[in-house]
């Protein structure tokens, strides 16, 4: 995979201070941890970071007049030593942000599914002329292209489904011992036995697959939402949240054995 982002970015070093050294001191993994000051630390930097950035742009619905869809966002933090020592902290996003999956200061995705060239962008075009051929046939009104449209329509489900398997395919997921598991294979004994859309794009997931694949220790991981939710009452701006069960439930399981 290209590297298209300054990896010297990524991580994102504390200042060296005994009481920054104090915090850390027998700081232990565990989702069940209340929120730590070291993960305030560094949301608080991030969230600085959001508010005043002029590298990209994305409506978050926090000033009037911006342009484009209002998208919220769930941001984490994971606050990490790396192998020389050092304190500091990764940040990542879920899903996109301002349509790319790249950005200065974040880690990379586990899967890039906008490479050009990549055979998502290709089966998403397919499934958009699929589309339009159906629209262009219902625009008639009659019953003559009914049962063409029929079979049109059992093509874009099969499309779609043989899509989607193949994305799932491309997520693997490191813990803490170097071993490596499928998301296919995470979700296989859930009740659904199958990954949910999106599963893999969340913040934790990404901040801890950075942290094994780079020998950092993972200390404490906070998630926030960023900006307004026009589709859930559930996010408020500024807010923090633990992982999500339905999504992130199964991987972290894998992840933090």
């Amino acid at each position: 995979m290209p590297n298209l982002i300054d990896e010297n970015s990524v991580f994102c070093p504390f200042e060296e201070s005994a009481e920054i050294n104090a915090l850390a001191d027998g700081l232990s993994f565990s989702l069940e941890s209340e929120l730590h000051p070291l993960c305030l630390l560094a949301a608080s930097k991030l969230q600085f970071h959001l508010a005043h950035q002029q590298e990209w742009a994305h409506n978050f619905g926090l000033l009037t007049g911006a342009e484009g869809m209002v998208i919220g966002k769930m941001f984490g933090v994971l606050i990490v030593r790396t192998e020389e020592g050092k304190l500091g902290y990764l940040a990542a996003f879920s899903g996109k942000l301002a349509g790319r999956n790249y950005h200065a200061k974040f880690v990379p995705p586990i899967f890039d599914g906008l490479e050009p060239g990549g055979f998502v962008n290709a089966g998403m075009e397919k499934l958009t002329q699929i589309n339009e051929k159906i629209s262009y046939l219902e625009s008639f009104k009659d019953e003559v292209h009914t049962k063409e449209i029929q079979l049109l329509k059992a093509l874009r489900k099969d499309h779609s489904n043989a899509l989607q398997s193949r994305i799932f395919e491309q997520y693997h997921f490191l813990n803490k011992a170097g071993e490596s598991k499928s998301l296919i294979k995470a979700f296989e004994h859930t009740a659904s036995g199958k990954p949910p859309a999106g599963a893999g794009e969340c913040a934790a997931p990404k901040l801890l697959q950075y942290a094994f694949a780079n020998g950092m220790e993972p200390l404490a991981l906070a998630e926030f939402w960023w900006g307004l939710s026009p589709k859930s009452a559930n996010w408020k701006h500024g807010h923090f949240y633990a992982p999500c069960i339905e999504k992130c439930g199964p991987i972290l399981a894998h992840m933090l054995n």
